[in-house]
Order: C-alpha cells, then sequence, then structure tokens
C-alpha cells in the first residue's frame, strides 16, 4: 500500500501487507510519487521488479530490494526499477472512499491516473467485466514469468481492512503420467518415476535416484525404461525393472555398505 503526504514536503509511505514500512527500499518509487501523484493519496496495490537483462518480472530482485538498506536500496534501485500495479483507491484528496461500491473506486482510479498522466513506474491494474475476455486474459497473459492468475472482486464490495473479499483465479496447467516407481512411503514420496501416458508397450522417460547411503555421495541415471510391474515400488523395485546396478559397496568412507536397496 502506498501512502502519499498530505500536504507538500511530507513523507511517502510503502507498507507491505504485515504492515513493515519499506519506502527507505524503494527510494526510485518515492521520488516518482513526489513527483507525479497527488497529496493525501492512499493507493492499494502490488509491487513488482523486472530485471532488464532477463527480460522479466523478478521475485529474487524484489526480495533482495526489500531486505536492502541505504546505500544499496539505491544501487539496486538503478540495477532493478520497481513498478507499482495499482488495484484500488481508498483515499483521494484526503477523502477516504473505502465504504463507497468497488465500481465506484474503480471509476475513481481510472480519473486519477487519467487526470495525472501517470505512466511508469505507475500501472492501472486492467479489469473487465467480460467473461470471454477474463478467460483469454487467463490464458495469454499467465504465460508472463510471474503472473499467476485472476482477481474476481465484486462490484458493489467496499473495502474491507484484514478482511478478503475477493477470489483468486490460478492457471492451473495438468497432464496426465504414469507413475512407475516411488522411492520414500507411498503417503511422502521423495522421489517419482514418471512417464507419459500412452498406449505403446514402452515409454520414454528420465529420472534420477539418488543414492540412499549415509556416506555415499552417487546417483544411478537412465533414460529408457519401461513401466514396472503392479506393486512394486522404491530405488529396488527401479533396479528390478530397468536393470540399474546395485550399489557395489565400494564407495570410500562407507564400509559396511551392503549394496542392498537401502543404499
Amino acid at each position: 500500500m502506498l501512502f502519499t503526504p498530505p500536504a507538500p514536503g511530507g513523507q511517502v509511505l510503502i507498507q507491505t501487507r504485515r504492515g513493515s514500512l519499506v519506502q527507505d527500499r524503494f527510494p526510485d518509487l518515492v521520488a516518482a510519487a513526489l513527483d507525479q501523484l497527488p497529496p493525501g493519496l492512499v493507493l492499494d496495490g502490488e509491487l513488482l521488479v523486472w530485471d532488464p537483462e532477463a527480460g522479466a518480472l523478478s521475485f529474487e530482485a524484489l526480495q533482495r530490494r526489500a531486505a536492502a538498506r541505504a546505500r544499496g536500496a539505491a544501487i539496486l534501485a538503478a540495477a532493478f526499477p520497481a513498478y507499482f500495479v495499482a488495484f484500488d483507491v481508498l483515499q483521494v484528496d484526503g477523502v477516504e472512499t473505502m465504504t463507497l461500491p468497488y465500481r465506484e473506486r474503480r471509476r475513481r482510479l481510472e480519473v486519477l491516473f487519467s487526470a495525472h498522466a501517470l505512466t511508469a513506474p505507475w500501472t492501472l491494474c486492467p479489469q473487465t467485466t467480460d467473461l470471454s475476455t477474463a478467460q483469454e486474459w487467463l490464458q495469454a497473459w499467465t504465460d508472463v514469468s510471474g503472473v499467476e492468475g485472476l482477481v474476481i472482486k465484486p462490484l458493489t464490495s467496499k473495502y474491507l481492512p484484514n478482511y478478503r473479499g475477493w477470489t483468486k483465479v490460478r492457471r492451473r496447467d495438468t497432464t496426465e503420467a504414469i507413475i512407475g516407481a516411488i522411492s520414500g512411503t507411498l503417503t511422502r514420496p521423495q522421489l517419482l518415476v514418471l512417464g507419459p501416458a500412452t498406449t505403446t508397450p514402452a515409454a520414454y522417460g528420465r529420472w534420477a535416484v539418488p543414492s540412499r547411503c549415509a556416506r555415499s555421495r552417487h546417483a544411478w541415471s537412465r533414460s529408457a525404461w519401461r513401466p514396472p510391474s503392479p506393486g512394486t515400488r522404491g530405488p529396488g523395485a527401479l533396479r528390478r525393472v530397468v536393470g540399474l546396478p546395485r550399489c557395489p559397496g565400494r564407495h570410500p568412507g562407507a564400509p559396511g555398505c551392503g549394496g542392498g536397496d537401502q543404499c
């Protein structure tokens, strides 16, 4: 959340959802707020950080900036610029708007961006009431790294602090696979051997089965495999199905390794 001072010369505040003040870590946004935003404004939104080299949003860079102090904050601001995506407006010209329906708050937010010709680092979060458009956004826009899905808000809702009055719809891509074997238990598997669901006699997959001997550092891996028979599981089952070698028991520092399935 971002707060501009009620009068010129005051301090811009940037607050996380947990209540921490982090404006000292985002000097670029503070400078842009003093230069472009009117006084007495409260915006609800999300901070994003762009990685110019990767050409993508970077959550790691956001974490680095959120943890920076003083000199480090200015250096990171130059390397990884921050942006503020505005979702809602809670106060305009010192007048609280939280009791207004979301439809009206959204209208005032759009007027704010238009009247002040706001550009980067300020971004107005897109909105639609058209279902087909929302479905297109869910499929196309979530290809961008860092974009999870859509947020759905009732147009008549008030803004209630500490209350989640909206629904998040995440994009979920699924596929079918055959579980050939596991290591660990059935309720808490550690590794899975997966193959594509196919009607052909043999499937193709890749996996790595790390040795479980406490002092061993080697790992076995193979590429071509056939689905194991029902009831087989664990590294021992993998060896029986695809012919993985048993642990030779001769790796340094592991006397007493019996080369069994537990290794």
